[in-house]
């Protein structure tokens, strides 16, 4: 059937061949085209011919230039679906290469998709993780400049990771510089006062660390246990560093007024400031905080330091300090504390008793020392040598623990 229909369809087209070459040679036709000089004459017959040549060179051009833009990847493999794919793959490269620490071929893989996208900002990123990786802080700081070129919108992302390269490499003054510029600019950010909190702690930067707590608690930028061990440190450094101008005691006193009063019921402010009472000569005021803070609350660091004040009335502390042995007689703190006050007292008997019941609790170097200049004082110079080196031998093992191994069972 196929044959008959292909053997009718050929003697059709011969037919009209045959009829068409019997039409040109019957009807030749003719045409002539004058324009300015220009002119043109021919057959009809052979200016159909030359049209239909013309359309056919048309189509076959159209056809080819579709040809070249739906595979445009072999013209140029950055265009279209292909430079989406390239760059997908460098990226994924690139990325998997910054996690496993090849640090060289992620540099090179993030900058090749990173001038290849429009969107720029994670290649540049992770590129200048990998240049700093790679110890070229120039490189990484030109991929963040150049990120920050191509993609200015992203300034913020730019300059915290900016700030922590710099703070990987030590440049803390650099990284405050940083943030702090972006605070300017980005006052209530959380990521911004969070790392500009970190900068500062690093630093100990007291002061603007003092400022920033109440803005991290009103943005709750940090959680809360986190930000009152930040407040508790800040408050605790700033008044150690406080007083050392000539109105040394009085400025002392305002930064402890201005210490928030929640806070100045804790017993490391309260050591702290009292501390920093006793270094510049405030005994009597620091003696009458500890012991109103240890009415209320007994703790070790206050009844520590309850023995190094040297009142006006040095009597009247012992006195004080024996009342609590009544509640804490195990207390090796407070058995040094009063062997130190019997010693402001010149109760030398009972000073050295007091060590030695202090020692018998517990073998701490600062008793040694203690029981160890008594003894030098009163004669016993063999034992005093000997409590001396325990006493030397108690520090190094506290600065340097010793992890003894674990038996094997069996």
């Amino acid at each position: 059937m196929r044959r008959v229909a292909l053997l009718l369809m050929m003697l059709l087209v011969l037919a009209g061949l045959a009829l068409l070459g019997l039409a040109i040679a019957h009807h030749k036709g003719y045409v002539l085209i004058a324009y300015d000089g220009f002119r043109y004459e021919s057959s009809l017959w052979a200016t159909l011919a030359l049209l239909a040549v013309v359309a056919l060179l048309v189509y076959l051009v159209r056809l080819l230039l579709s040809a070249v833009v739906v595979t445009g990847g072999l013209v140029n493999p950055w265009s279209g679906r292909h430079r989406r794919r390239r760059i997908h793959q460098a990226s994924e490269q690139g990325f998997l290469d910054l996690a496993e620490g090849r640090w060289e071929r992620a540099l090179r893989h993030l900058k090749r998709a990173a001038e290849a996208d429009p969107r720029p900002l994670a290649y540049y990123l992770g590129a200048a993780r990998a240049a700093q990786a790679l110890g070229d802080a120039a490189e990484s700081d030109r991929l963040l400049a150049r990120a920050l070129e191509r993609q200015p919108d992203a300034e913020l992302a730019i300059a915290l990771t900016h700030a922590e390269l710099q703070v990987e490499r030590g440049e803390t003054d650099g990284a405050r510089d940083t943030l702090e510029a972006m605070r300017a600019r980005q006052p209530r950010h959380p990521q911004v006062l969070r790392q500009l909190q970190r900068v500062y702690l690093m630093r100990g930067d007291w002061a603007p660390l003092r400022d920033l707590v109440p803005v991290l608690r009103k943005e709750k930028a940090l959680g809360d246990s986190e930000l009152d061990g930040v407040e508790r440190q800040v408050w605790t450094e700033y008044l150690g560093e406080t007083g050392t101008g000539e109105t040394h005691l009085a400025e002392l006193q305002a930064a402890w007024q201005a210490v928030p009063s929640a806070r100045r019921q804790e017993p490391a402010l309260l050591a702290a400031y009292a501390e920093r009472l006793h270094r510049l000569g405030a005994d009597d005021e620091a003696e009458k905080l500890v012991r109103q803070a240890l009415r209320d609350r007994y703790d070790a660091r206050l009844v520590r330091l309850y023995g190094l004040l040297q009142g006006s009335e040095p009597g009247k502390q012992l006195q004080t300090a024996e009342a609590w042995l009544a509640q804490h007689p195990s207390d090796p703190v407070l058995l040094l504390t009063l062997g130190r006050l019997c010693l402001h007292n010149q109760l030398w008997g009972k000073a050295n008793e007091y060590f030695e019941s202090s020692l018998a609790f517990e073998r701490d170097p600062e008793t040694c020392a203690e029981l160890a200049h008594l003894l030098a004082e009163r004669g016993d110079v063999e034992r005093s040598n000997r409590l001396f080196r325990e006493g030397f031998d108690l520090l190094e093992r506290s600065r340097h623990p010793v992890t003894l191994p674990v038996p094997q069972a069996g």
